[in-house]
């Protein structure tokens, strides 16, 4: 490609509402441009982008046997009612009705079309396993969309659905999806972490997440750093202390502790360590029956509360956050100095963190206004709580697999594997006749890659204060080059023009910037758009047989003899 030729439409400047680095970086170097809030036009150099990463993901899954298809974006609203997701997926979830006033939705997903296709076709077990694939455009009407493609309304998606006999071949095609993403991501160039995952609002049992490594990640990540053990902080579990609880050493007392409230200035005020401090937190829990539940989940003063571990406690779920009349009706105390000694008989459920079972003499709210109670100790002062791992594990916990200690990175989620068993093919009687004509229901599996969200977490991943960084494989170009003095020389134009059409027969994705501009401004360019190598051709350098090269995070270009440099740039994109 020549860049009179192209469509280029960089900016010196990001718009001042650009968010995130990827936001900034791709509106500057003209991939995209906002058409309105959380929706974008992909533009030539942009596309070319997402289309490579699009072609990757093909190629992958195809190799995998997957069958591609492509599902309506237009869904009917009675198959989200049949599935139970009609009212449960929320204003997310964009409807409307057509001239006949029938109900429809921009599909966020295709869980409930797909299993009514093969319901429609699948009869029998000779017919399984299979695994059908679409790479398609979703729109999930975020009620505030940020972060440029990494938290759009309308995206780009890799959606596949399998469908077998059994839970042991769906666990078979959940293990090939899993090797299928990390070659995937591996072949995009991008720095990624395989973790363990909550299910979330889409079902099923096993789950496994994909996130590109990046400081700017909306999640949380605990890995081990000695062995392969990764998952998401929501799911990581914490180990209980190995230590048992030792014996009490202090009597209880109440201690006044005037207008302190939160855990650090009670820790400062009585001269401890947080370690020492046992937060309360209270919920309330509402049954479909009508029956009500307040509970106080303890927490150790420097731990977080995980709520989603705590959403699997079965007496409290689904739970909320009391109100503050609701903590007053219960314990007589505002939040602030609320906590479990001298609570009972008040039906008061107390839940208690692995590490908060094992802690002795410690403090917590005495459940009256400027005062917390030191000392305590179960078993002696209140009664054993039942333990559950509801916190947040922390850097330095041992790692559940027992192979060393936990660290903690940021990541942005970009793939995501799911075991749904069941949920959807019982839902919409997926069913099939097995070998004695019974009518069995389907096992399905769901695997998903955010295509366009992979565009601007590689940006995030690399980028400078020149501009993007991309890995070769999904660069818009692989070679950029650029002659000083195009219109002025006949050898540099003919030495780049010769390049450029041996790069285009050796099938290198060359481009040969050939506008009249200054070469700063040509360089700017192709450092901005994140060309990974750069071929300079200056007639000082043609004197002598040699070309410039520079690769897009060198510090310094080197001298390449002109005869040589096809071989050289070979070699490069080879090793990449």
């Amino acid at each position: 490609m020549r860049t009179s030729q192209f469509f280029f439409t960089t900016l010196k400047e990001a718009p001042a509402d650009a968010e995130v680095i990827s936001q900034k970086m791709m509106l500057r170097a003209g991939y995209i441009k906002r058409s309105a809030a959380g929706i974008y036009t992909w533009m030539p150099l942009g596309l070319r982008v997402l289309r490579k990463v699009e072609n990757i993901v093909r190629e992958e899954m195809n190799r995998a046997g997957a069958l591609e298809l492509l599902m309506p974006a237009v869904q009917p609203f009675e198959l989200w009612q049949e599935s139970g997701r009609g009212e449960q997926y929320g204003p997310e979830l964009l409807r409307f009705k057509d001239r006949h006033q029938r109900d429809f939705v921009i599909g966020p997903t295709h869980e409930e079309v797909i299993t009514d296709v093969v319901r429609r076709d699948v009869k029998s077990y000779r017919q399984l396993p299979i695994h059908l694939y679409q790479i398609q455009t979703k729109f999930r009407d975020e009620i505030r969309p940020r972060f440029g493609v990494m938290r759009g309304r309308e995206f780009l998606m890799k959606d596949g659905y399998s469908f077998h006999t059994s839970f042991e071949d769906l666990k078979r095609e959940y293990g090939n999806m899993y090797e299928t993403y990390s070659r995937i991501f591996t072949r995009l160039g991008l720095k990624f972490r395989a973790v363990a995952a909550d299910t979330g609002s889409i079902g099923g049992t096993g789950s496994h997440e994909f996130h590109v490594l990046a400081d700017s990640g909306e999640d949380d990540i605990a890995y081990c750093p000695s062995s392969d053990y990764a998952a998401n902080v929501e799911l990581a579990e914490a180990l209980a202390p190995s230590a048992p609880r030792p014996n009490p050493s202090e009597s209880m007392e109440k201690t006044h502790t005037p207008g302190k409230m939160a855990c650090v200035d009670v820790a400062k005020f009585l001269d401890i360590s947080l370690e020492k401090i046992v937060k309360s937190i209270a919920v309330m829990s509402e049954k479909d029956d009508g029956s009500q539940t307040f509970a106080l989940l303890l927490i150790r003063g420097d731990h977080e509360l995980n709520e989603i571990k705590a959403s699997k406690i079965a007496a409290i779920n689904p739970f909320r956050f009391a109100t503050e009349e609701e903590v007053i009706a219960h314990l007589g105390c505002k939040p602030g100095f609320i906590g479990p000694a001298g609570i009972e008989g008040k039906n008061v459920k107390v839940f208690a963190d692995r590490a908060v079972a094992t802690m002795a003499d410690f403090v917590c709210g005495a459940n009256e206004a400027g005062y917390h109670m030191t000392g305590v100790n179960f078993g002696r002062d209140l009664p054993e709580p039942e333990v559950f791992d509801i916190r947040n594990v922390v850097a330095g916990d041992p790692s559940p697999d027992g192979k060393g200690h936990l660290e903690i990175c940021r990541g942005i989620e970009v793939g995501h594997i799911f075991q749904l068993r069941q949920k959807y093919a019982q839902a919409l009687n997926c069913a099939y006749l097995d070998e004695n004509g019974k009518s069995q229901i389907m096992e399905m599996g769901c695997y998903g890659i955010g295509v366009s969200r992979i565009v601007g977490s590689a940006i995030e991943q690399g980028n400078d204060e020149k501009g993007i960084i991309l890995p070769a494989t999904i660069a818009p170009f692989e070679v950029s080059i650029v002659p000083m003095g195009y219109f002025k020389s006949d050898a540099v134009k003919s030495a780049a023009d010769q390049l450029y059409a041996e790069l285009k027969a050796a099938g290198i994705d060359a481009i040969l910037d050939d506008r009249n501009e200054r070469p700063g401004v040509m360089f700017a360019d192709m450092e901005l758009i994140g060309i990974p190598h750069r071929v300079v051709i200056g007639e000082r350098g043609l004197k002598d047989g040699q070309v410039e090269y520079k690769g897009r995070s060198d510090a310094e270009a080197t001298m390449i003899d002109q005869a040589d440099i096809l071989k050289a740039l070979q070699a490069k994109l080879c090793a990449a």
